[in-house]
């Protein structure tokens, strides 16, 4: 089993920044690659950032240039830094943990930027 715990959510303006961070307990040797997911009302969850723990990032089109992923130095972090936010990447933030066994998320944190 592996945890998530996600925090870092907020209210920011448009054009604003803010920074999500995920740290993952339990099986952390199993862990392949962390990263972000979200979901906006009434509408599907969708990719936004991922982490290899060899470095490869994969990146949303609708992302690219604004936010960036990295992870900790112990490996069972990841971060996400969202710059110049626009109302449409309002969402619940999901951390996402993938393992030989499957993926495991956490609880999820809302983001949501005003115009």
């Amino acid at each position: 089993q592996v945890q998530l715990v996600e925090s870092g959510g907020g209210l920011v303006q448009a054009g604003g920044s803010l920074r999500l961070s995920c740290a993952a307990s339990g099986r952390i040797f199993s862990i392949n690659g962390m990263g972000w997911y979200r979901q906006a009302p009434g509408k599907q969850r969708e990719l936004v950032a991922t982490m290899s723990n060899g470095g490869i990032t994969n990146y949303a089109d609708s992302v690219k240039g604004r936010f960036t992923i990295s992870r900790g130095t112990a490996k069972n972090t990841v971060y996400l830094q969202m710059n110049s936010l626009k109302p449409e990447d309002t969402a619940v933030y999901y951390c996402n943990g993938e393992t030989t066994w499957g993926n495991y998320w956490g609880q999820g944190t809302q983001v949501t930027v005003s115009s």
